[in-house]
């Protein structure tokens, strides 16, 4: 129903301050609508500050000065061999061709916006045809957040904090990786610790990552004249008399107020990872528990709102995936690199490997939740502790006594010791681990071929004749305890080509846009390579907001 009283009005209305929210906002104000972002959170940024900050769009402006071109027709054949017919052809089109459109939009209209190619991030299924083993993903480059001025402090914190003074890129983490093996690694570390020296010295507040990509991004919609409400839930969705969205009820200072969005609402809330019931309705069994590591502002917001007026849902039963483990105090932690690392392999409750451990997250979990594969334990020996990070400590670092004491991490002086710590069939284990380290001795994984894809490789170590295969022989042992984690749900409101979204029967609902994990992923089940989330998300933010723009 219709409201005829309105407490504020602009042209184009954001709601949620992620990536895809921000990149709407900006599109919308380029084209000259008069546009405001509300966030319910007390900090900016979504789930993208928590996040790599990688964006995956092929034929974006930094690839085409890396020289790395691709023929569209690669581009869609690889997209039809990682998605398939999940998604409406036509999205995939607006993808491919508004996607470098998008990031020249934003180079070009603010100083802000800058970007480098993550070098060799191999797209995470490069062996399908029109896949890239040196990637097409790239990331913002670091950024002073001190330019936030006031608003630093409501960048959403990071996860875990670091080191003052210290920033790591993408680019940077695959190298520091190798600290203990290679030359080029310890040359990475000594120019990190020299440039955070020099950030120390300057009174620098450096950043990288998904934080940078928000800062820059804020950075550029605050200089576009955008305001950023903060504390500023949305309730609902306001319609006409003809089904149209032409506002929200949100709540702001503690009251009830009416947004009127003469052009349109771009809904960019995120998921619903911490929406306890709708995990419980729509995940699967193996996923009802919550190890997410998205905002936990996440409740799915958007997705019932959009319900409300009578929006379609799609791909409800599916997450990106990733493969994680709860520290005692209540971080979820995700486990990327660590499962390329050689001398170590990941087992099941009987003590048995059941996929390639080092492919691309979304296809590990899928494969542990297909057979049920919970609990799950990732085993390696004394010289991959003292070689490799494993889970956000460095080499060689002691497990913190927590870890020990709450049975997050279990060792012995044994695999038959292990496998009494951990609860599984000693013969079996020991099996599984004298069947693995002949797999490594010989250089070929037989059973689920780890290593034969240029993405195995790309965490692995490059000393070695076959960078994520070795032996498994040198004691103490350690097993880490596995979870089903994820960094967002994919689920969301069905939408068209220009971000609109949709009703069942495949009507448009006039006035209403969705992007990012509000929306049901233009991936499907998969994910094409790093930044597979964010990218989209900005895409479609883009399309939608221009569109609405346009059709003042």
């Amino acid at each position: 129903m219709s409201e005829q009283n309105w407490d504020h009005e602009v042209d184009f209305l954001v709601v949620g301050s992620g990536a895809g929210g921000l990149t709407g906002a900006l599109a919308a104000a380029d084209r000259g609508a008069d546009t405001l972002i509300i966030e319910k959170g007390a900090y900016y940024g979504g789930s993208t500050a928590l996040s790599g900050g990688g964006i995956w769009v092929p034929n974006n402006p930094t690839l085409l000065r890396e020289g790395l071109r691709d023929e569209r027709a690669d581009v869609r054949r690889y997209l039809d061999a990682v998605v398939g017919d999940r998604v409406p052809s036509a999205n995939l089109d607006a993808f491919i061709d508004e996607g470098p459109r998008m990031l020249e939009f934003l180079e070009t209209s603010s100083k802000h916006l800058r970007f480098q190619w993550c070098t060799g991030y191999s797209d995470y299924h490069p062996e399908a045809p029109g896949g890239r083993p040196a990637g097409r993903s790239i990331e913002p480059l670091p950024v002073n957040l001190k330019e936030l001025g006031d608003e630093e402090d409501k960048l959403r914190p990071a996860a875990l904090a670091t080191p003052p003074g210290l920033f790591i890129t993408s680019k940077d983490f695959v190298q520091l990786n190798m600290v203990m093996r290679t030359w080029k690694a310890r040359w990475t570390a000594l120019v990190t610790g020299m440039r955070a020296v020099k950030a120390i010295a300057l009174r620098r507040h450096m950043d990288t990552l998904g934080r940078a990509l928000i800062a820059r991004l804020r950075l550029a919609a605050r200089d576009a004249g955008i305001p950023l409400w903060l504390n500023t839930p949305m309730r609902s969705l306001i319609t006409d008399e003809r089904g149209a969205v032409i506002g929200v009820v949100a709540e702001r200072d503690g009251r009830e107020i009416r947004i009127r969005a003469r052009a349109g609402v771009l809904l960019a809330t995120g998921g619903f990872e911490y929406n306890d019931a709708m995990r419980k309705r729509y995940l699967p069994a193996g996923a009802h528990d919550n190890f997410s590591a998205a905002s936990t502002d996440n409740t799915g917001d958007g997705i019932i709102a959009g319900e409300q007026v009578g929006a379609a849902v799609d791909l409800m039963d599916d997450a990106w995936w990733m493969p994680s483990f709860q520290r005692p105090e209540g971080i979820n932690q995700v486990l990327v690199s660590e499962r390329s690392i050689p001398r170590s392999i990941i087992v099941n409750a009987r003590g048995e490997r059941f996929t390639n451990e080092a492919s691309p997250y979304v296809t590990f979990v899928h494969a542990q939740l297909a057979g049920g594969h919970d609990p799950a334990w990732m085993l390696f020996d004394a010289k991959a502790k003292s070689r490799y990070p494993i889970g956000g400590l460095v080499p060689g670092q002691k497990f913190p006594a927590t870890w020990l004491e709450t049975g997050l991490v279990r060792t012995a002086d044994t695999v038959e010791g292990l496998a009494a710590a951990i609860g599984v069939p000693v013969a079996t284990l020991t099996a599984t681990v004298d069947r693995y380290n002949a797999f490594a001795h010989a250089g070929r994984d037989d059973d689920f071929g780890r290593g034969r894809s240029a993405y195995d490789n790309y965490y692995g170590d490059p000393t070695l004749a076959q960078p994520t295969l070795d032996a498994i022989d040198h004691g103490p042992f350690y097993a880490l305890r596995i979870r089903i984690g994820d960094l967002g749900t994919k689920g969301g409101l069905v939408y068209n080509e220009h971000a609109q979204v949709l009703r069942g029967d495949g009507s448009v609902i006039d006035g209403l846009y969705a992007t990012g994990n509000t929306s049901a992923a233009v991936m499907g089940n998969d994910y094409a390579g790093a930044g597979a989330t964010i990218g989209p998300a900005m895409v479609f933010g883009y399309i939608g907001a221009r569109h609405a723009a346009g059709a003042r």
